[in-house]
C-alpha cells in the first residue's frame, strides 16, 4: 500500500519521570528527540512529558505540570493520565505514541479515541502492566502497532504468546548519526550507571591494573548512582559524573576504547552503539540486546574482571588490530537515525486512518453492498445505482466484491419464516475477513448491525466506510423523514455519506462527512440515442410507489398525479406515454427501455417539492438515452447544464408551452437532446462518479463539476 500523508498530527507521550532536557536526557528522551528532528511529520508532532527544567531538547515539547510527585496518598500516574486525557481530547490527534508505560496506555485508550503506537524500551516482563500474558495480550489488542528497541525485548514480550501476532509489531533500534573522525587519545571510557548491574566493579578491578601497567593510558567514567558503593581511585582515572549527551559523544569520539561490561540483560545497549559509531574498540558482554548493537565489538567470554583485563591488554598492545576495529566500527554503523526515522514514519502511516491521506494506491479492494434485486428477477438492473458503482469501480481498475443484503436475508429465512439477521452479520464479517477490503461501500440498507460496523473497523483499522443514498431529502415529504432516519442510522459511525440532494438543504447535513453525487449514467446501460431514432410518442414519464413494488399502491396521494393531470388538460394534443399514472401500472427492465426509446421527450418529475439538485434516478435513463428532457428550474440543474442541453421550466404553464413547441421542432429538439446526453456522459458517467466516490472517501480533494 503506497500512501502519502500531508498533515499527520501526532502526540508522543513520555513517562513523566523521563527528563526531556539537554542536561538530563536519558534513553527514551534521546530516542524521541533524535527521530523527531528527521521526521517528515515534525511540524505536527508534539511531545508530552514532565520536568521542572526549562532547557528542552526540542521546541515542540509540551510540559505537563504535576502536583502529586511527592504525595504518598495520591497517584502521580493518575494525575498525569487525567491531564493528558484532557489535552489529547482538545487537540484531536491522528496518532498517539506512548513510550514504555503500559498502565498509562490502558488509561488513555479508555478515554481518548485514537490510533495508538506503543514503544517498549525495557524488558516487558519487568514492567507494571505487561508482566502477565493477559496484560501483554491486552496491549496487543489496544494498539495498532508495538515497536521494540531490540529483538531481545520483542522475544521477552512474546513469552507464552502465539508468534502469529508478531505481524502487529516492529523493531526499531535506537540510532545514531555518523560521527566525524577526530584524533584519538589513549583513553578508555565507561558510560552508564556506576553500579554492579552495569559491571562497574569489573571495570574498577581491571582498569586499575591496566593503568598501572600502561601509564600512558588514561580512563574516564561518565555516569552516576544514587546508592553508590563502587569508587575508583587512580591518578590516571577521571570521574566525570552525569554529563549531557553531546559531551558524552565528544568524549567517546576522542577515546580509543569503550567498555560496556553489563551483567544485567540490556534491553539494547545504546552506549555500545554510540561507542562503535565514534570509532571506539567496544568491549561488551552478550547480555540482552547488546549483541544487536554492532558487528565489531569484542565479546567477553566470561563476565569477570580478569577476562576484561585480558581483552583490554590485548587490544592496547595490538595497535593494528585496534585501528582496524576502530575503522570498521566507524564505517559500518549498524543503526542510523536517517534510516530508522523513515521506518518510524512508515509505521505511523500504516496506522493512520486513510481518510487523512492523499491516496495514491491505484488498485483497491471494494466491498459493495446494495440490493441487487435477485429476488425481483433483476428487473431493476437498468436503474440500479449500485450496479453502476460496481461497473465504475471495475473500469477504474479496482476489484469489487458484491453483497446483496436483502437477497441474502430472503434466501436464508429462519424456521419461523422471518429473515435471520444474526446469520447475515456472521456472513458479512466472515466475508470481510476473507476479502479484507480497503473500502466498504453500501447503500439503502438498515440490515447491518452497529456492532458489526465496529467489528469490521477492528479487523481492518485502515478501513474506509462510506454509504450512499439516492432517495429524496427534503422538507414537507413524509417519505423523506424515513429516509433521513435510515441515513442517520450509520452517518456518525462511518467516514463519508453520499446523497443525491445538495447537503445545504438540511443544515445538519452540512458537515464535511456529507457529499453530493449525481445519479450516474453507464455506457452499457444508457446505450440508446433516441435523437437518431424515429419514436412514435411525444412525451415519456414513468413513476412508481417504490422500486421493490411491481404495482401501484391503492389510496396513495401523490402531488405528481395532480401535476400530470393538469398538464394533460393543458395540452391534450400531445402523444403521452405515462406509466404509474391513471391506473397504468409501472414498467420495469427491458419493458421500461422499450417504452422509453419510443418517445421523443422525457419529463423528469420527482416526488415532493423541487429541491436543489435532487432528481429521481430516472433522469439518467431519460437524458442518458438521448431524450429531450424537461426539469423544474428550482432543482438548480442549470448549475451543470445549459438551456441548450436540458429544457428548464418555471411553472406548469411554461412546461406545457415548451412541450408543445419542441414536439413540432424535431431539428432543434434532437440537437438539444444530443447536447444533453453528451454533457451528462462527460460530467456524470459511471467511471467519473466512482472515481469521485473513491477520492472523497480517501481524503483527496475532488469535484464533480
Amino acid at each position: 500500500m503506497i500512501l502519502k500523508k500531508k498533515n499527520l498530527k501526532i502526540a508522543t507521550i513520555l513517562p513523566y519521570k523521563e527528563n526531556y532536557t539537554i542536561e538530563k536526557a536519558s534513553a527514551a528522551s534521546l530516542w524521541v528527540s533524535e527521530f523527531f528532528k528527521k521526521s517528515k511529520y515534525k511540524k505536527n508532532n508534539f511531545i508530552y512529558g514532565h520536568t521542572k527544567s526549562k532547557n528542552f531538547l526540542t521546541s515542540n515539547y509540551k510540559n505537563i505540570k504535576l502536583n502529586n510527585l511527592e504525595s504518598k496518598l495520591r497517584s502521580t500516574t493518575a494525575e498525569y493520565a487525567r491531564k493528558l486525557i484532557k489535552e489529547l481530547n482538545i487537540n484531536s490527534y491522528n496518532i498517539i505514541e506512548i513510550h514504555n508505560r503500559p498502565q498509562l496506555l490502558f488509561k488513555l485508550t479508555k478515554n481518548v479515541k485514537c490510533r495508538y503506537i506503543f514503544y517498549f524500551h525495557n524488558d516487558p516482563l519487568s514492567m507494571k502492566g505487561s508482566k502477565s500474558t493477559r496484560e501483554r495480550l491486552k496491549i496487543l489488542d489496544s494498539v495498532d502497532k508495538i515497536v521494540f528497541v531490540s529483538e531481545w525485548v520483542r522475544d521477552r514480550f512474546f513469552s507464552n504468546i502465539d508468534q502469529k501476532l508478531l505481524t502487529k509489531t516492529e523493531i526499531v533500534y535506537p540510532s545514531v548519526y555518523k560521527q566525524n573522525e577526530i584524533k584519538k587519545k589513549k583513553n578508555i571510557m565507561f558510560v552508564g550507571k556506576l553500579n554492579y548491574s552495569k559491571g562497574y566493579d569489573l571495570f574498577k578491578n581491571s582498569i586499575i591494573k591496566i593503568l598501572n601497567e600502561f601509564p600512558k593510558w588514561s580512563a574516564m567514567s561518565v555516569g552516576d548512582e544514587d546508592r553508590r558503593n563502587i569508587y575508583i581511585t587512580h591518578t590516571n582515572h577521571k570521574e566525570m559524573g552525569f554529563i549531557n549527551h553531546k559531551k558524552t559523544l565528544r568524549l567517546l569520539n576522542e577515546s580509543e576504547i569503550a567498555v560496556v561490561p553489563s551483567r544485567w540483560e540490556e534491553p539494547f545497549g545504546r552506549t555500545a552503539l554510540e561507542a562503535a559509531s565514534c570509532g571506539c574498540v567496544t568491549i561488551t558482554t552478550n547480555k540482552g540486546g547488546l549483541k544487536e548493537t554492532t558487528d565489531y565489538s569484542i565479546l567477553l567470554k566470561n563476565i569477570d574482571s580478569n577476562n576484561l583485563y585480558t581483552e583490554l591488554k590485548k587490544i592496547i598492545i595490538d595497535k593494528n588490530k585496534r585501528k582496524k576495529i576502530q575503522k570498521l566500527s566507524r564505517k559500518n554503523v549498524k543503526h542510523l537515525i536517517s534510516d530508522n526515522t523513515k521506518v518510524i514514519d512508515q509505521i505511523r502511516e500504516s496506522c493512520a486512518p486513510l481518510s487523512s491521506f492523499i491516496f495514491l494506491k491505484k488498485k483497491l479492494k471494494i466491498l459493495n453492498l446494495y440490493n441487487q434485486g435477485q429476488k425481483l428477477n433483476h428487473r431493476l438492473y437498468n436503474i440500479s445505482v449500485g450496479k453502476k458503482f460496481t461497473n465504475g469501480f471495475i473500469r477504474n481498475n479496482h476489484d469489487v466484491l458484491e453483497i446483496s443484503d436483502r437477497d441474502y436475508l430472503k434466501s436464508n429465512k429462519s424456521l419461523n419464516l422471518f429473515p435471520n439477521k444474526i446469520n447475515f452479520q456472521k456472513f458479512l464479517i466472515e466475508t470481510f475477513k476473507n476479502y479484507n477490503p480497503d473500502l466498504f461501500f453500501f447503500g439503502h440498507t438498515n440490515n447491518i448491525d452497529i456492532n458489526t460496523i465496529e467489528e469490521l473497523k477492528l479487523i481492518n483499522k485502515n478501513l474506509i466506510i462510506s454509504q450512499w443514498n439516492e432517495d429524496p431529502i427534503m422538507t414537507g415529504l413524509d417519505y423523506s423523514k424515513k429516509n433521513i432516519a435510515n441515513i442517520k442510522l450509520y452517518s456518525d459511525l462511518i467516514d463519508h455519506n453520499f446523497i443525491t440532494t445538495d447537503p445545504s438543504v438540511f443544515p445538519e447535513f452540512k458537515k464535511k462527512k456529507f457529499n453530493f453525487f449525481f445519479v450516474p449514467v453507464d455506457q452499457n446501460i444508457e446505450c440508446f440515442k433516441v435523437y437518431n431514432m424515429r419514436p412514435e410518442k411525444d412525451l415519456f414519464y414513468a413513476m412508481s410507489h417504490g422500486v421493490n413494488r411491481a404495482v401501484l399502491k391503492e389510496g396513495i396521494e401523490d402531488d405528481r398525479l395532480i401535476f400530470l393531470d393538469k398538464l394533460i388538460r393543458k395540452i391534450p394534443e400531445i402523444k403521452y406515454d405515462f406509466y404509474g399514472f391513471s391506473n397504468r401500472q409501472p414498467i420495469w427492465g427491458n419493458d421500461f427501455n422499450n417504452a422509453l426509446i419510443n418517445s421523443k421527450m422525457g419529463l423528469n418529475l420527482s416526488r415532493g417539492k423541487p429541491t436543489k439538485y435532487y432528481s429521481s434516478n430516472r433522469i439518467a435513463s431519460i437524458v442518458g438515452n438521448g431524450l429531450l428532457t424537461f426539469i423544474d428550474n428550482k432543482v438548480k440543474l442549470n448549475d451543470f447544464f445549459t438551456k441548450n442541453e436540458i429544457i428548464f421550466y418555471d411553472s406548469i404553464s411554461d412546461l406545457a408551452d415548451k412541450i408543445k413547441f419542441y414536439a413540432k421542432k424535431d431539428t432543434i429538439r434532437k440537437k438539444i437532446a444530443r447536447n444533453g446526453r453528451y454533457k451528462y456522459f462527460k460530467l456524470f458517467n459511471e467511471t467519473r462518479i466512482s472515481k469521485y466516490i473513491v477520492d472523497v472517501s480517501f481524503g483527496k480533494k475532488s469535484s464533480l463539476f
